[in-house]
């Protein structure tokens, strides 16, 4: 059934989807923590959000929490992206399964619409990518990995360097109380560069802290696995 779906997103342009404000945190904490990791701080008070940067593996990364940019995310959204100037060909990424499922049902709907011919311009792009890329699977990995997470990438041996060991055991091994399987996290690495997006859930520095490593962490992997 996803082969209309791919022909329909394959075509259509780019656009992200609009969401409602939401409260942010404090930013004592925030700004605090930033600190500690060797960040900077600021807040954008005319975007309602606060922005870190930082370092990888000497690239410059930057970390935003702010308005939901995507419709599928409640709350607080926490994104991060990095420039690292690897292999642009390479594509994947890593999704929690029910959001993939959540895009997918979308999707189908969507498709399947005897008075929609067209998909919108202005469904997420992720929708996109679930469409051009395959999910790739390997014994490897435990089990519970898989239960909650799905890779997808453009070729099998670019989801094998990015995906490994130590960002496998931080994704299974968050700090409780953490997200859970079904709050809305992907990072991406598409076109050179990586990203990260996830509500922000437990709205705590838990949860930022282990968001930051995980994201950095993904950055150090492409950075070692697809240098040009």
């Amino acid at each position: 059934m996803f082969e209309r779906i791919k022909k329909a997103f394959l075509r259509d342009a780019k656009g992200p989807s609009g969401a409602p404000a939401s409260q942010l945190s404090a930013h004592g904490p925030l700004s605090e923590w930033a600190h500690s990791r060797g960040m900077t701080f600021s807040n954008a008070a005319l975007s309602s959000a606060v922005s870190m940067q930082g370092k990888v593996g000497g690239r410059s990364w930057k970390m935003e929490l702010g308005r939901p940019t995507r419709d599928y995310i409640g709350g607080e959204e926490l994104r991060a992206r990095a420039e690292l100037g690897v292999n642009d060909e390479v594509a994947a990424m890593i999704i929690n399964r029910p959001l993939k499922e959540s895009l997918e049902r979308r999707a189908y709907s969507m498709i399947t619409d005897t008075l929609q011919t067209t998909a919108s311009p202005n469904l997420p792009e992720e929708m996109r990518w679930l469409a051009m890329y395959d999910e790739i699977g390997w014994e490897a990995v435990a089990d519970a990995f898989w239960q909650r997470y799905a890779v997808l990438s453009d070729r099998r041996e670019h989801a094998l360097a990015w995906v490994d060991s130590n960002l496998v055991n931080l994704l299974l091994h968050w700090p409780q109380p953490g997200p859970s399987a079904s709050t809305p996290f992907l990072v991406v690495l598409l076109r050179g560069k990586c990203y990260l997006r996830m509500q922000y859930q437990p709205a705590d520095t838990s949860t930022l802290e282990h968001a930051a490593t995980i994201f950095t962490s993904a950055c150090e992997s492409a950075l070692s696995g697809f240098k040009k």
